[in-house]
């Protein structure tokens, strides 16, 4: 993505909400704040895209780790293993959960696209999201409630954490062919000329 101005956010309604019957109402809300859905498709998928998808590197893995640990310990429980050991084990749930269905996966696209959407969505902790968002008012799970069974906290929804991961997830999950371009209203009435440079550049990149 060579312009930020532009930005495409990968998002996957998972197999629970999907089981639900809760796609509709989780596009809606990505749609009516005005975001754009420029590629969507049902998947089921297999082992290996689930560990692509879920790939992170060494550090990505501490950080994961370390906010796991804040949480806890921010409900007065000490965990007992390293940051990178519990990110592994937290990335093993989510390959399994993200492989029991089919998911939703689409591409939105629009101004702050990235942080609009994990706003909409909530934290992925159910339990710490704010009421309003997709977390908060959909779902009851919580770690404290699945870390019993070995699960990944059924949250419903996954959203790229950064222009960096959109870039490295959406061409797991859609070719150049399924990225559609077109107008909306909004284009015309909110973007200035710079938006279309920015987005032609998206496009063209």
């Amino acid at each position: 993505m060579k312009n930020k101005l532009v930005e495409r956010s990968l998002l996957l309604v998972k197999p629970d909400a999907v089981q639900r019957g809760l796609v509709g109402e989780i596009i809606n809300r990505f749609e009516r704040k005005g975001l754009k859905i420029v590629a969507m498709k049902m998947v089921w998928p297999d082992r290996a895209l689930a560990i692509k998808h879920y790939f992170k590197s060494d550090e990505e893995k501490k950080i994961t780790g370390e906010r796991t640990i804040a949480s806890y310990k921010a409900r007065g429980i000490e965990l007992k293993e390293s940051a990178i050991t519990l990110a592994e084990r937290i990335q093993k749930r989510l390959i399994n959960y993200l492989t029991t269905g089919p998911v939703i996966a689409f591409i939105l696209e629009g101004a702050h696209a990235i942080d609009y959407v994990r706003k909409i969505r909530g934290n992925t902790s159910p339990l710490d999201a704010d009421v309003g968002t997709i977390t908060a008012d959909y779902t009851v799970d919580s770690y404290f409630l699945s870390d019993p069974d070995e699960r990944a906290v059924r949250n419903l929804v996954h959203a790229s954490g950064s222009l960096e991961e959109a870039e490295r997830e959406i061409p797991l999950w859609f070719t150049k062919n399924e990225i559609h371009q077109y107008d909306m209203a909004i284009d015309k009435i909110l973007y200035s000329k710079e938006w279309e440079s920015a987005r032609k550049d998206l496009v063209e990149g």
